[in-house]
């Protein structure tokens, strides 16, 4: 779980082995018809063979593998591609899944499968994804509480049997639209009139997913595509569709997390200082100098997920003449996901604690226990919640494609594209319901293993595992709507050239207007100290379920983590507690109305031109190919966000924003403009051997979070202040200047090996700065003059808990007291319950206020690229190896000061792929594997990073009769699991194990 280790390579190897000698694979349905030379008789790709007659009609895995290498032989520039097998046959299941095979490239993974895409260590918001050339949009809704940040395209979207290609476009072109500086990736789906003729395929399948906490369950896909072309070949349709549906499971042992500290401070939430009450409970105390960072709560979760995908595509093409092709398409996809999470979890007040630590000068922790007195209401959660969203995207599209008179031709290419995320139930895109057993005496997290290791004592006579003590407590139901919405017009044009030294002329006119919405409310009751009585809850409403069978194969499961807990039915329980508390208002509709709304309004115009020319170089061609490509950008930020009127103290660590139910809307604006110029040259010094240079620059804009408009606070604070964050919609985009050279030598006609050297200098980067400040003149109620005198008359006493009970019975023009139906105070353990409000003699609220700028680090990234990919003669085996190795000088530094903000490039890592195929007699397999190394994955100025990870996969197929095949897969057929963590590698963040997933089928083409 924590690298590439001996042992994987081990079963690496073993696992290929087998493979190829228990299951030869083979081809499938027609993709080319070419020779199948020797590498002598291979110049400038193209075959030789002296009798045509000999040819053979190379199919399935080797037909796919033979158009990407064509592609990138023939190509300026480094580009890499995956080509689909035949029409509805891609060679994986998800699209990130297969673009992991590419050199450079590498996935990060969400329930099981790949999702977003990182290039030469360059994350998925540093990459530009386009549909046929048209930029798309993508609607994501993550936490519900916050505006879409990311740019990133999620591949879980789109279903891979629509796809016809993709390709990887490593370095800038003019021709190429602009916006990613690690890479521009063109999704390319299948049209009629490329392939005349009446074409298609249907396939089924079921699959078993090994995560799954719910028992054995097999759930359909079903696939189909059907293309033809009539009259005489001058006009085509193409219809496809994609259903699947998959129930996984989620399991993670996770830790959240405060701030970093030095050694030498001394604030709420650190460790007590040497020669302190309550330092002799600390073992190996970190230096002054030292970095360490305390956990703030810890929970296991247990997550059912539910998805159903649709997509379908139709295209009509109607070509009037030779000369004139009109291309109209509609693309659509469907993506929905309900979740329903339960979890067991603890929170620490840094009261009374014990602790181990590692040495410095990052320490990381050991253990970390907290006991509790007789008076405190700390409790064991029970949470649940229920999130069902649906993402929708569609894009319609026209291409008018004229080849006038002299050598030109002209691309006259637009599209409405809508991409749509909002939740498909009655609670919200983000919920939590809480419940608790009250009476925690001792809690402790260990981290000695991959999983955290939670456990706990309760107080004598108190049983956690008694449905009768269980306890309602606070809960929150946020409801979030993003859309983004494009609409584009390209105008392109070539011009062929008969001369010597001019090949060719490209040129052309890009508009892209880009609208993006998210808006967002909350229904939020802060009694996380208790509502009601545990009888108000019935007993049947929870169901036990034990936790260490959850996490097979993580280490620390059988360390004696808590052996079980109780979830609940989350409707009922929403649902009674609406009806006697009122939670939702009491008509069991939790949907928030919506108090913040963002628009951003983003129009780019981009003109290029670029020249290609081909010459003669030792009696070979050689190409350069230069141009440069114009942006200019305007970005308008309008905000529309409530307005803060004042604090509460709902319970002993937390404090709520109350806000007007008005808000205020606020406007910004920002422009930038950009040269873009790219050069690419690419010679043959020997037969088959090409060396390629080229210089660019590329950019990528900033994240819509970032050039949001307003301020935006978090709704709880804790004593020492809260945060928040304000955008900049002034942000210039990131820019590369980019240098790449490589040797690739094509030894055979599906065989080839490369080596390249690519270097990335990054200016405009954005940094995050905290500004401290106060806002809206909001207050403290834990600091003011009630505070300061309760703790006088309770002796000078630091529990938060009895100063806020003496505050909440001695101030009643300033509380707010819960009170029983018979009138009298809610009492958990003989302590007052209810809020305190601030009041203007407090202090006021210290926030740190996040606004993003544009810092004048630059950092270099670089690195080497190298891969093989070669077919073993005649027999139908063959085998792609990779490995991609990053360096750079935007890493981060764990040892630093943790109050000072660091210029970090999140992604940075090294990857590495091996495949071995077999594709003959009818039959084909593949066995891969893939790996990529520990990276950072944000967050600044706290990181967290992703422990390495390998997968092995492997599929088989026979196609018993012609057009026929049956198919089984297998997905990380080890059951590799995931893992994350803080500065230091012992403070796990989470931890998740890892699952196999089959599937098998039977496909039809003809």
């Amino acid at each position: 779980m924590r690298g590439f280790t001996a042992r994987k390579v081990s079963q690496l190897v073993l696992g290929v082995s087998a493979l190829a000698i228990a299951a030869p694979a083979a081809a499938q349905d027609a993709a080319a018809t070419v020779g199948n030379p020797g590498p002598s008789e291979i110049q400038d790709g193209a075959a030789t063979t002296e009798d045509a007659s000999e040819d053979l009609i190379v199919t399935g895995i080797r037909a796919s593998l033979r158009e990407a290498v064509d592609i990138k032989r023939n190509s300026q520039g480094v580009v890499d591609a995956i080509s689909a097998e035949d029409i509805g046959k891609f060679p994986d299941t998800n699209l990130a899944e297969s673009l992991q095979r590419i050199t450079g490239v590498s996935i990060d993974r969400q329930n099981g499968e790949g999702q977003l895409v990182t290039v030469r260590g360059f994350g998925p918001e540093y990459n530009l994804v386009t549909l046929n050339g048209r930029q798309m949009p993508t609607a994501t809704l993550g936490d519900g509480a916050s505006p879409p940040a990311s740019r990133s395209f999620d591949f879980a979207n789109l279903a891979s049997e629509g796809i016809s290609a993709v390709e990887v476009y490593k370095t800038g072109r003019a021709a190429v639209p602009s916006g990613g500086i690690g890479s521009a990736i063109n999704i390319r789906t299948p049209r009629p009139l490329d392939k005349p003729g009446m074409r298609g395929s249907l396939a089924v399948k079921g699959v078993y997913d090994e995560s799954y906490n719910e028992g054995t369950e097999i759930t359909p896909e079903v696939s189909g595509i059907f293309s033809t072309t009539f009259a005489d070949d001058r006009v085509g349709i193409l219809v496809s569709g994609i259903y699947q549906r998959r129930k996984a499971s989620v399991n993670t042992g996770s830790v959240g997390f405060g701030n970093s500290f030095l050694g030498s401070e001394n604030d709420w939430g650190t460790l007590p200082q040497n020669g302190t009450p309550g330092s002799q409970n600390v073992t190996n105390r970190p230096d002054q100098t030292d970095v360490y960072e305390v956990p703030q709560s810890a929970a296991y979760n247990l997550t059912n997920i539910d998805r159903e995908r649709i997509n379908g595509q139709a295209v009509l093409q109607f070509k009037p003449s030779d000369a004139l092709t009109a291309t109209f398409d509609f693309t659509y996809s469907r993506n929905k996901i309900e979740a329903r999470d339960s979890s067991v979890g603890v929170w620490f007040n840094f009261g009374d604690t014990s602790s181990a630590w590692t040495d410095g000068p990052v320490a990381g922790p050991i253990f970390y226990t907290e006991r509790f007195g007789a008076n405190s209401t700390k409790d064991l959660s029970y949470s649940g919640s229920l999130t069902a969203n649906l993402s929708e995207n569609k894009s319609f599209g026209g291409n008018l494609t004229w080849e006038a008179p002299g050598n030109v031709t002209v691309s006259l290419d637009a599209h409405h594209s809508t991409a749509e995320s909002r939740p498909s139930n009655r609670f919200g895109t983000s919920t939590s319901v809480g419940s608790a057993v009250f009476g925690v005496q001792e809690q402790t997290l260990n981290f000695e293993n991959d999983l955290p290791v939670i456990s706990y004592q309760m107080r004598p006579g108190v049983d956690a595992l008694n449905p009768a003590n269980i306890n309602a407590t606070g809960n929150s139901f946020r409801n979030a709507y993003v859309r983004d919405e494009i609409n584009q017009v390209q105008l392109k044009g070539r011009y062929e050239h008969d001369g010597n030294f001019l090949d060719s002329l490209d040129f052309g006119f890009s508009f892209i207007e880009n609208r993006v919405r998210s808006a967002y409310g909350f229904v939020q009751n802060d009694t996380w100290s208790g509502v009601g009585t545990p009888a108000d809850l019935p007993d049947d409403l929870f169901e036990r379920v034990s936790l260490p069978d959850k996490f097979k194969g993580v280490s620390g499961a059988n360390a004696g983590i808590i052996p079980a807990y109780y979830r609940f039915d989350f409707e009922r329980m929403v649902d009674l507690l609406d009806s006697r508390f009122g939670i939702c208002g009491g008509d069991g509709n939790c949907l928030a109305t919506f108090d913040t709304d963002r628009r951003l309004v983003e129009k780019t115009i981009s003109p290029f031109v670029q020249v290609n020319t081909k010459f003669d170089l030792f009696g070979r061609d050689a190409h350069i190919v230069g141009g440069v490509r114009y942006d200019q950008t305007t970005v308008s930020a309008s905000s529309l966000t409530p307005v803060p009127v004042g604090t509460a103290w709902a319970a002993e660590g937390e404090f709520n924003i109350i806000y007007s139910s008005q808000s205020s809307f606020l406007t910004n604006k920002g422009s930038y403009e950009n040269w873009l110029p790219a050069i690419d040259v690419d010679i043959q010094p020997l037969e088959n051997v090409k060396l390629r240079a080229s210089y660019s620059h590329t950019i990528t804009r900033a994240d819509y979070n970032a050039l949001q408009g307003g301020l935006t606070l978090n709704r709880q604070f804790g004593i020492a202040g809260g945060g928040g964050n304000r955008g900049n919609p002034n942000l210039q985009p990131f820019l590369s200047k980019n240098i790449d050279v490589s040797a690739e030598w094509y030894y055979g006609r599906d065989s080839y090996v490369s080596a390249g050297y690519f270097r990335k200098k990054v200016s405009n980067f954005i940094n995050s700065q905290e500004i401290e400040q106060s806002a809206f003149e909001l207050r403290n109620p834990a600091n003011g003059p009630r505070f300061r005198a309760a703790q006088a008359a309770l002796g000078g006493t630091t529990n938060v808990a009895l100063i806020r009970d003496y505050i909440l019975r001695n101030y009643p023009a300033s509380v707010e007291v819960l009170r029983n139906p018979d009138g009298t105070p809610q009492l958990a353990n003989g302590l007052y319950q209810g809020r305190i409000l601030g009041l203007p003699e407090d202090g006021f609220v210290n926030f740190r206020v996040s606004t993003p700028f544009n810092s004048d680090q630059t950092a270099t990234i670089d690195g080497f690229e190298f891969a093989i990919q070669h077919s073993f003669w005649d027999t139908g085996f063959g085998t792609i190896l990779n490995y991609t190795i990053v360096n750079g000088d935007a890493r981060f530094n764990n040892a630093l000061d943790p109050n000072v903000g660091q210029f970090a490039l999140a992604g940075l890592s090294d990857s590495a792929n091996a495949v071995l195929f077999f594709d003959k007699y009818g039959f084909q397999a593949r066995a891969a594997y893939n790996w990529r190394a520990e990276f950072y994955a944000g967050g600044n100025p706290n990181p967290t990073y992703v422990d390495a990870y390998g997968q092995f996969d492997a599929s088989i197929s026979y196609e018993f009769r012609q057009g026929l095949t049956v198919f089984a897969e297998g997905i990380n057929l080890t059951g590799e699991g995931r893992r994350g963590h803080r500065r230091s590698d012992e403070f796990t963040t989470f931890a998740q194990p890892g699952f196999a997933r089959y599937s098998a089928g039977v496909r039809f083409s003809f």
